[in-house]
């Protein structure tokens, strides 16, 4: 199944690819967004085709003030819905219990149980019963995700994962964003390539990965919380 999905969308533009997902699975189909300028794409195109695909966020509890704003600004420019999903309270509240606000610091194991109670636990139930989860993923943004495929079966989640932009560089985007006047995070102005939760992103320096903002405490980390881990 991935692999002929695969060659029928080989080499389709990414608003072809939205529309084929759209024919073929409707409302089966899901799109992710953190709200970063490659899921602000990925939204203006399925706005733009009046597609019946849903839309999702994660709600973490943790963050930015400008992600809130460009969701607002999201959601009066498009007219459109997007469900949002938030950590079930019983397990933050355990967790900050027993270890404190800001316990994901202390060690990558305790950073890697805040991800899953604040995102992966929410995922789950945001994609299931799904076919299609569409993502903003780009393969230049790190060197695990140049390992990736543009549609890929997630064994995990049980779910087929699509990502349009797969191909795309950083330019191309901001190109996109730019020619289509698609509202963004301002923090991508100021040095944020990549946007999570506020206590563990901060700014990039000249230099350096796209992902080195993301749980920069831990050297030799990934920089992945685990939604994009394909299992295969």
């Amino acid at each position: 199944m991935v692999e002929l999905l695969k060659e029928r969308l080989k080499g389709l533009a990414a608003e072809r690819i939205i529309q084929v997902i759209t024919e073929e699975w409707g409302q089966k189909a899901v799109l992710s967004t953190s709200f970063g300028i490659e899921d602000q794409v990925l939204t203006h195109m399925v706005a733009q085709a009046g597609a019946k695909i849903d839309v999702f966020t994660l709600e973490t509890g943790r963050l930015f003030p400008e992600t809130y704003y460009v969701w607002n600004r999201t959601l009066e420019h498009y007219k459109i819905k997007i469900k949002t999903y938030y950590p079930q309270a019983a397990l933050v509240e355990e967790m900050v219990t027993q270890k404190g606000p800001s316990s994901f610091y202390e060690s990558v194991e305790n950073r890697k149980e805040c991800c899953y109670i604040r995102k992966i636990e929410p995922l789950r139930r945001a994609i299931k019963g799904y076919h299609i989860w569409i993502t903003g993923i780009r393969a230049e943004q790190s060197p695990n995700r140049e390992s990736m495929d543009f549609v890929e079966w997630d064994a995990g989640n049980q779910i087929i994962k699509i990502h349009p932009l797969f191909a795309w560089s950083l330019q191309e985007v901001e190109d996109y964003i730019k020619k289509h006047h698609i509202p963004y995070n301002p923090l991508h102005d100021k040095g944020y390539p990549s946007i999570g939760c506020q206590p563990c992103t901060r700014a990039i320096r000249e230099g350096e990965d796209f992902r080195a903002g993301r749980w920069w405490w831990e050297d030799k980390s990934k920089k992945e919380c685990g939604l994009h881990i394909t299992q295969s």
